[in-house]
């Protein structure tokens, strides 16, 4: 028997995020996508009645506009769920943080919220091989976490993307050439998730670099075996990693073999692009561990984990319309 169709509105849907979660709606069988006219993308009273309409609202816009887009939501309406793909809701209690994969607990909790957070993108790529390992007391909690992100500059926004994408872009920016590290202050907008999710006593301190390509993302993590509660190799790491993320259809353990995962020696970020795919791959030797994450920042790291979670809280395949 075919799924009743549920109406969805994407609140913010003219930025990348929201036209990346619109062109994924439009495949998906199950939904009727409530349009806004343009001129009344800004309208509360339109928004509002859209919002109230809806069955599911992706919020794809910056903090402060999200808090007011919940606010916009009849006291009354029970009904209606809410994706926030901002930072405004990912450490509140009363979200539930949209990583499904971590447990079982986790995948349940959003299947029955009404009120779901989509990760950072860069978060999401930190959290799913660390999560674990901190879980089982691998690695522990009071671990001085480093780590560093290299990402496409799609994910810096709409004003950056113009300028990597400008016809004159080396004569006004030069330096957008080459790889740009940034957030030196150490306090990027995703380390707050970061620390809180994993279970960590301390921020860790990471590196974000924005690279002179669109979209793909990957994140380093290394690791010193003698800091750890106990001996382990890379083997080890891989083969725990592995069976705990056996059974996932978005989140996969690559081989624990260079000669696979690399081209010719070189780690390739933009392999998982144009879909739900989070990779993971563990290299190193007996003294010290990478982890390594890759995944399409505006796919598992956006758009494609909203997807996700909209399939999870309706009750459907979590894979429809992502595969």
């Amino acid at each position: 028997m075919e799924s009743k169709k549920y109406k969805v509105y994407v609140d913010g849907q003219a930025g990348t995020t929201g036209l990346q979660i619109n062109e994924r709606l439009l495949r998906h069988p199950f939904v009727d996508i409530l349009k806004i006219d343009e001129d009344k993308r800004k309208d509360l009273a339109t928004r509002k009645t859209l919002i109230n309409e809806a069955d599911v609202v992706f919020l794809c816009l910056p903090d402060a506009a999200s808090l007011e887009a919940v606010s916009l939501l009849e006291p009354s309406n029970n009904r209606t769920k809410i994706i926030d793909a901002s930072t405004a809701h990912r450490l509140h209690s009363n979200w539930t943080y949209g990583i499904p994969e971590l447990s079982t607990a986790s995948k349940e909790a959003i299947a029955h919220s009404n009120r779901t957070s989509v990760p950072g993108c860069y978060a999401s790529a930190f959290i799913l091989p660390l999560y674990p390992l901190v879980k089982e007391g691998l690695v522990p909690s009071y671990y001085p976490i480093t780590s560093h992100g290299i990402s496409g500059y799609s994910g810096a926004g709409k004003a950056v993307i113009a300028e990597y994408e400008a016809s004159d872009c080396q004569t006004l920016y030069p330096y957008h050439s080459s790889p740009r590290p940034y957030a030196l202050g150490l306090t990027h907008k995703h380390i707050p998730e970061m620390q809180q999710r994993v279970g960590l006593d301390f921020a860790p301190i990471f590196t974000p670099i924005i690279c002179n390509y669109y979209k793909g993302l990957a994140v380093a993590t290394p690791l010193h075996t003698r800091l750890l509660t106990q001996k382990l190799t890379p083997q080890d790491v891989h083969s725990f990693l592995a069976h705990y993320y056996k059974n996932q259809n978005f989140v996969k353990v690559m081989p624990f073999d260079k000669a696979k995962c690399l081209d010719s020696n070189f780690f390739n970020p933009i392999a998982c692009n144009d879909t739900n795919m989070a990779e993971l791959f563990v290299f190193g030797n007996d003294e010290q561990i990478m982890l390594y994450t890759r995944l399409d920042n505006l796919g598992k790291g956006a758009s494609g984990a909203a997807i996700q979670n909209m399939n999870i809280m309706l009750g459907l395949d979590e894979t429809i319309s992502l595969i």
